[in-house]
């Protein structure tokens, strides 16, 4: 067996590929179920000159982790459902001053602090829209601890590529369950790091885009001075409040993350090339359901999975594509039909049908066999 094989937890993969990616500061708060990834960059930081913090709360963390990146180090805060709430302000000021980051969500039933240690995706709509104002978001949901540790890194990627903050969501039973993970070497993994200015000090502006849209800013201490403000603010750094550059500023930030999409947009399908009806479902559900269309296939009926690794931005002309022809789709959620909504836009309503449990424990692929089931009476 390969010494690189490892039986992780799906924390512990995601501090392992965070730190294979090249992130070196880490500031949080524990908070059940995602404090393995606090303790596990505690331990682990320091050995690679990393730094750890333990901020006094959620808001603080949120803000030293944004600090750090600015001052050019790749950063990772984590936390669960009430401390996502409270990172809100703060990541809009990443979005607005882009901040690369990577912020964990290792979701619990609630709201409010509701069962801390039970499964939930109760968080999909805050992912989006959770920070207030017209943002863009990327927001990445694995649904294997094989995954999490090859979607961390990519999530990384992303956000240094783009120079915005990055969602990556888990749920209680992924990030706690432990599957077996192949580690690969570090000459195999595919890093990405934030461009670094080529001008001169004297004509350096770090809001200036370049040719993708993303502006080249200097990590703070280089000597390149510059302002940094959560502000509308022109190619200086300056607040403006001329409705042009305004425009122009909300625009490119949106436009920076759409004309990636195809880049950026996973999606997995299980038995899809024939299928008449589909499962719609992500993270820990989105296996659950893969063996409820084993289950459906032995009885015959031809059934797909389609299960979106990125789950903001929504590629609806590539999901709509797959979904044109089927005849119902039913989308499986621990939620009261979060994404089911989003579906609802693309497809016919009639035909959507939602999946959905509510009580804090995972749904099993016999119960999802059979809300199939009477959906197709």
């Amino acid at each position: 067996m390969s010494k690189n094989v490892r039986l992780m937890q799906g924390n512990e993969a995601l501090v392992e590929a965070a730190i294979m990616a090249g992130v070196r500061f880490f500031a949080g708060y524990p908070i059940t179920p995602s404090s393995e990834i606090a303790e596990g960059f505690s331990k682990k930081l320091p050995r690679v000159g990393g730094k750890f913090i333990q901020m006094e709360d959620e808001i603080a963390s949120m803000a030293a982790t944004i600090g750090a990146s600015i001052a050019g180090v790749k950063s990772v805060t984590a936390t669960s459902g009430p401390g996502f709430s409270l990172k809100q302000e703060n990541l809009g000021f990443g979005i607005m001053a882009e901040v690369p980051c990577l912020v964990v969500n290792v979701q619990r039933m609630g709201p409010s602090t509701g069962r801390p240690t039970k499964p939930s995706q109760g968080d999909i709509m805050q992912t989006r829209w959770g920070t207030h104002g017209d943002h863009p978001i990327v927001v990445l949901y694995p649904t294997t601890v094989p995954e999490v540790f090859k979607y961390t890194i990519e999530a990384i990627n992303i956000s240094e590529r783009l120079r915005t903050p990055v969602i990556f969501l888990m749920d209680e039973t992924l990030g706690h369950m432990r599957e077996k993970v192949l580690l690969p070497e570090p000459d195999e993994i595919k890093v990405v790091n934030r461009k670094f200015p080529k001008v001169g000090k004297e004509d350096y502006l770090p809001y200036k885009p370049a040719d993708d849209d993303v502006p080249v800013i200097a990590p703070f201490g280089k000597g390149y001075r510059y302002h940094i403000t959560g502000l509308h603010h022109n190619y200086k750094g300056y607040p403006t409040t001329q409705p042009e550059e305004v425009e122009e500023l909300t625009k490119r930030l949106l436009r920076k993350v759409e004309r990636v999409l195809d880049d950026i947009f996973i999606l997995n399908t299980y038995m899809y090339d024939d299928a008449e009806y589909v499962l719609y479902a992500y993270g820990i559900t989105a296996r659950i359901a893969k063996e409820a269309v084993n289950i459906l296939r032995e009885e015959g009926l031809k059934i797909g999975l389609l299960n979106p690794i990125t789950i903001w931005p929504f590629h609806e002309d590539k999901i709509e594509g797959l979904l044109g022809g089927k005849k119902k789709v039913f989308v499986v959620e621990l939620n009261s039909g979060q994404m089911k909504g989003e579906i609802e836009r693309i497809y016919p309503r009639k035909d959507v049908i939602g999946i959905n449990k509510l009580n804090a424990e995972l749904i099993n692929p016999y119960e999802i066999a059979d809300h199939v089931r009477e959906g197709l009476r």
